[in-house]
């Protein structure tokens, strides 16, 4: 168990990266009927010229209800000034946990929170070709933070599921990388940490359809992706622990795949969303490194 210290550090930096008003897109794009199958899209700021390299984005809560892309519409916007252009995917989540007023903590649905991020990729293109036309998808990185970091792996290893998934693509996405952000990136190693309260196993339905749905869903399980990734994780995370992403780069190695994994000293869970944290800056450079 984390100690008091330690509670105290995360639970400042969650208020410091919450801090930041909501930041309005430039347009917001349906890629589906349903509220939540939206993307909010957001041009490059500042001296950019021509087409930018686009940057789609996942936010995290425990892919839960309560946690919609607001809370990252200042890292979205972060990122649109340093010349990127962003894409901030909404997707259907749980339900709120007891505390939030809900009836049980239940994160994500499924099928429907893969469904949705399944179909904002395959959308994407046509969608930043309308209305986002200084993006260039040629030049595409995923990132995603915490849950959102967990979809990002997935999203970009679609090829590699099972024959009889419906999110199975025949070909590995024209991706430029990855790089997810204190990921829950090991579904089986966190939930033996407790992560998010059992998040992992209410994402596949309940422990009891854990290890039957875990080859659909589990980014551990989906390698080698063929896709350069970078993990990026705080050594101080109490939220997401580093021994997750460790078990995600471990897993990767034994499948013959390097991912990159960039850890921070003195960095918890929240800066690395967080526009005013140096945290944020180094996670601003991996995806340059990669989309430029």
């Amino acid at each position: 168990m984390p100690d008091d210290a330690a509670v105290a550090r995360d639970a400042a930096e969650a208020d410091a990266a919450f801090s930041h008003p909501a930041v309005k897109p430039d347009a917001t794009v349906a890629y589906g009927e349903h509220p939540d199958q939206v993307v909010d899209l957001y041009a490059p700021k500042g001296d950019a010229h021509g087409s930018a390299p686009l940057v789609v984005l996942l936010h995290g809560g425990a892919w839960r209800a309560p946690y919609d892309r607001q809370h990252v519409t200042p890292f979205a916007d972060f990122l649109a000034r340093r010349g990127f252009a962003v894409a901030n995917v909404e997707y259907r989540r749980g339900s709120p946990i007891p505390a939030q007023g809900g009836a049980s903590p239940v994160a994500g649905r499924w099928p429907e929170t893969f469904d949705d991020v399944a179909a904002a990729f395959d959308a994407l293109p046509a969608l930043v070709r309308d209305a986002l036309p200084s993006a260039d998808p040629r030049r595409t990185v995923v990132t995603g933070h915490s849950a959102g970091g967990h979809l990002a792996l997935w999203v970009a290893a679609r090829h590699l599921l099972p024959a009889d998934a419906p999110w199975r693509t025949g070909r590995p996405a024209p991706l430029r990388g990855v790089v997810a952000l204190a990921p829950i990136a090991d579904l089986r190693t966190a939930e033996a940490l407790e992560v998010c309260g059992g998040a992992s196993a209410q994402l596949l339905g309940g422990t009891d359809r854990f290890e039957e749905r875990l080859p659909y869903a589990d980014p551990a399980a989906l390698l080698p992706s063929g896709i350069a990734t970078t993990v990026v994780q705080g050594r101080t995370d109490i939220v997401v622990p580093q021994a997750v992403s460790e078990a995600y780069a471990d897993a990767a190695a034994k499948a013959g795949e390097v991912v990159g994994l960039t850890l921070l000293e003195d960095v918890g869970h929240f800066p690395l969303i967080d526009p005013a944290a140096d945290a944020c800056a180094v996670v601003a450079e991996e995806i340059a490194q990669l989309a430029f």
